[in-house]
C-alpha cells in the first residue's frame, strides 16, 4: 500500500510518504506559518521528489486533532479532497497518538499534550504493549491541574510528550514529583510518518464522515451557542 500522511493540526507541520510500512520520504517543519500555503506545495515537492504521481497512492491518511482549529480545517479538507478527487481511501488518525507513537520504545504511561490556553490542555494517556500503542484514556479537553492529580493514581512512571510541556511542566511537577519526566527531545514533534504508520492499523471511512476532532469549541462559537439557544437544533458539527 503506498499512502500520503498529513499532521497540520498544530504548528509544527509534516507529510511523509509509506510504502506499507517503510518511510519513503519526510518533510517537517516546525515555524510558525500559514499552512494554506505551505501544505500544497510540501505534498507535491514530497511526492516529486519520490517520483510518486497522484494516482500511484492508495491511501490519505490524516491527523484529525485536537489541535489548532486552523490547522485542522485546512489539514483535515486537504486530505478529503485529494482521497475524493483522487477516489482514494482514507483515514484519520489522534494527534495526541501521533505524539505517542513517537514513543515506540517507551515502556512508561505515555501523557501527549497541547496547550489549550487559560491552563487548560488536550491530552490522553497511552501505553505501548507488545509492539502496539494503547489508548488507556480517552483524549480529553481538561484543565493540567486536575489532569495531574488523576494520574497520580497510577504506579509507574509518566512520560509527557510534546513541546507545550514546558507550558505545564511546574503544574506536573508539584503533583506528581519524580514520577513524571520528559519524552527525549526528537520525540516531542509530530511526525507525518506515524500518522501513516498508524493509520496501516485502522480501517478507512466514508470521505463525507471524517471531521476534525476539536474536543472543545471555539471562544466564539461557545459565545453563539450561549446568545442564541433557540437556534440550536442539533449538535455542533462542522461542516467541511
Amino acid at each position: 500500500m503506498r499512502l500520503l500522511a498529513i499532521d497540520a493540526s498544530n504548528q509544527a507541520m509534516s507529510v511523509a510518504v509509506l510504502e506499507n510500512e517503510k518511510i519513503i520520504g519526510e518533510v517537517s517543519t516546525n515555524s510558525k506559518g500559514n499552512h494554506s500555503q505551505r501544505l500544497m506545495p510540501a505534498i507535491t515537492k514530497l511526492m516529486a521528489d519520490v517520483n510518486w504521481k497522484p494516482a500511484d497512492l492508495d491511501r490519505i491518511a490524516v491527523a484529525q486533532g485536537p489541535g489548532s482549529y486552523t490547522g485542522l480545517r485546512i489539514g483535515v479538507t486537504i486530505a478529503k479532497t485529494l482521497a475524493w478527487t483522487l477516489d482514494k481511501e482514507i483515514t484519520g488518525v489522534s494527534s495526541l497518538a501521533v505524539l505517542a507513537g513517537n514513543c515506540e520504545e517507551s515502556a512508561n504511561y505515555l501523557v501527549p499534550l497541547f496547550d489549550a490556553r487559560r491552563g487548560n490542555i488536550y491530552t490522553g494517556l497511552y501505553r505501548w504493549e507488545s509492539g502496539k500503542l494503547i489508548q488507556i484514556e480517552p483524549d480529553t479537553h481538561i484543565s493540567a491541574e486536575n489532569w495531574a492529580i488523576y494520574l497520580k493514581k497510577l504506579s509507574g512512571t509518566i512520560e509527557i510528550i510534546g513541546e507545550d510541556r514546558i507550558i505545564h511542566q511546574q503544574t506536573f511537577k508539584k503533583h506528581l514529583g519524580d514520577q513524571v519526566i520528559p519524552a527525549s527531545l526528537k520525540n516531542h514533534l509530530p511526525k507525518g510518518s506515524v500518522v501513516g504508520l498508524l493509520s496501516l492499523k485502522k480501517k478507512p471511512v466514508d470521505v463525507h464522515t471524517l471531521l476534525p476532532h476539536y474536543l472543545k469549541l471555539a471562544e466564539a462559537e461557545e459565545n453563539w451557542r450561549k446568545e442564541h439557544p433557540d437556534q440550536l437544533e442539533e449538535s455542533y458539527v462542522e461542516k467541511i
